[in-house]
């Protein structure tokens, strides 16, 4: 899929300062999802709630799979007043993040006693900026290198995506989070939602100050727009034509039907099992005797820090494997250490199990990881980012999330056998892997009939 750069050509890209504002806006992507899931989790935990009740709960991430419904608006529509000051896509991020900001201030002043409901809503709203902040972040990520820059420059700037969405999900963000409300400083759920605030205080401010990228889709759009005198019915039919329908029609033409709809099957299945066990991971950590305090240190600063670390490792060597091949060996390596955990529910609270645990897990995981963006990053259009973009990893978050969702009434069906629930999200790759041949075969048979496709 790309021709393989030597080593020293490969680390010599780490020198590009756009990397940077790409691990920050990983870490604005990264960092509602404790927010709405591990810092929810725990606190609705703590109150009492069963396994399938926070599995339930979790769903609200649905949002993130059905992004691609108004990905048009956020990938053309330029916000009043946001747009002049800020440009296209830090428009859109700034915008988000102020309305987590305010869902934070609503969830600190609620209890799940009694509010259960209003909390729900409050994790809803703010998965909802998350998703929109999302296909901001994604459009930024492809749209700030030139077209002759991709192949190079992809595989890296995945894998500095994925370190900063783990920098905020995990060994900072979620780290910081949970430690507010662990054993030690021990902080009460709701005054950790508010004193979060602050963080996003800074995370606005330095969004305020990377550059934007070049507005290259807005120029190519621009020739196709209809004169002035046009009426507003043929206006508004075209403006949905160019930047609802269009970028879905694009993608099945330059892709044809058999791989765009293979490519789609395996973006719905083949992170299952990861995303099952990630749902339930928190309360598996809590019911097996680990504290907040353990859970906050191995699970998201020592877990995240390997995964951000090795996913610069990642993109070197998917760089050289190519993406096909990378994100194979991934899922395979990936499926296989869901086993340990396994081992670690037989066993109990082994501090260094666990952290053998997460070590391998979470190596895995940010090659997988890093393949998987890459491969998404190939197939998107440069004039269509963000809708496209969106399209493919919303379906990719619906089996992440939707149907994720069961995972715990699936561990209640179990009746709380952890072991088997865990070797059960190892079989669940096996589909996944399959398809991924299939792909890869198409994707030969589509070079060799025409090398310039895509």
């Amino acid at each position: 899929m790309q021709n393989p750069s030597s080593l020293v050509s490969t680390l010599a890209q780490f020198r590009d300062r756009r990397f940077v504002a790409i691990f920050l806006l990983g870490f604005c992507s990264g960092f509602p999802w404790v927010l709405h899931g591990s810092v929810l989790t725990l606190w609705l935990q703590s109150s009492g709630l069963s396994r399938s009740a926070i599995g339930y709960i979790g769903a609200v991430s649905t949002v993130y799979a059905i992004n691609w419904l108004w990905a048009p608006f956020v990938d053309r529509l330029h916000l009043p007043w946001f747009y002049n000051k800020l440009g296209r896509r830090r428009s859109w991020i700034v915008l988000c993040q102020l309305g987590i900001v305010v869902c934070l201030v609503v969830l600190g002043n609620l209890n799940p006693a009694e509010h259960l409901p209003a909390i729900t809503l409050m994790a809803l709203g703010i998965a909802l900026c998350s998703a929109t902040l999302d296909i901001a972040v994604d459009a930024y990520r492809i749209n700030i290198f030139r077209m002759e820059e991709m192949a190079a420059k992809m595989p890296l700037a995945a894998a500095f995506a994925t370190t900063g969405w783990w920098a905020g999900y995990g060994f900072i963000g979620g780290a910081i989070a949970l430690a507010l409300g662990g054993e030690t400083i021990g902080l009460a759920w709701p005054d950790v939602y508010h004193t979060l605030i602050i963080v996003y205080g800074v995370l606005i401010l330095l969004v305020t100050v990377v550059a934007e990228p070049d507005e290259e889709a807005d120029r190519v759009i621009e020739q196709a727009k209809l004169p002035s005198g046009s009426s507003r019915v043929a206006q508004v039919r075209r403006w949905l034509m160019d930047h609802v329908a269009r970028p879905f029609m694009e993608f099945f033409q330059r892709c044809g039907p058999t791989l765009a709809w293979s490519i789609l099957g395996l973006l719905l299945i083949f992170r299952l099992g990861e995303a099952m066990l990630g749902r339930m991971s928190l309360v598996f950590y809590n019911e097996v005797g680990f504290t907040t305090d353990q859970i906050s240190f191995y699970a998201k600063f020592y877990g995240g820090l390997v995964t951000a670390g090795f996913s610069l490792l990642g993109a070197v060597v998917n760089s050289r494997l190519g993406i096909v091949k990378g994100l194979f060996i991934g899922g395979v390596a990936m499926a296989g250490a869901n086993l340990l955990f396994a081992l670690l529910a037989l066993v109990g609270p082994n501090t260094n199990l666990l952290m053998l645990t997460l070590l391998i897990d979470n190596f895995f995981q940010a090659f997988a990881t890093v393949a998987f963006i890459s491969f998404i990053s190939y197939f998107t259009s440069r004039t269509y980012t963000g809708t496209q973009y969106a399209l493919m990893s919303s379906i990719s978050n619906f089996g992440r999330t939707t149907l994720a969702a069961g995972s715990g009434a699936v561990v209640d069906f179990l009746s709380g056998n952890w072991a088997l629930f865990f070797v059960l999200t190892t079989l669940m790759v096996i589909p996944g892997l399959c398809l991924l041949l299939w792909v890869g075969r198409l994707l030969e048979r589509e070079t060799q009939t025409s090398p310039n496709r895509a």
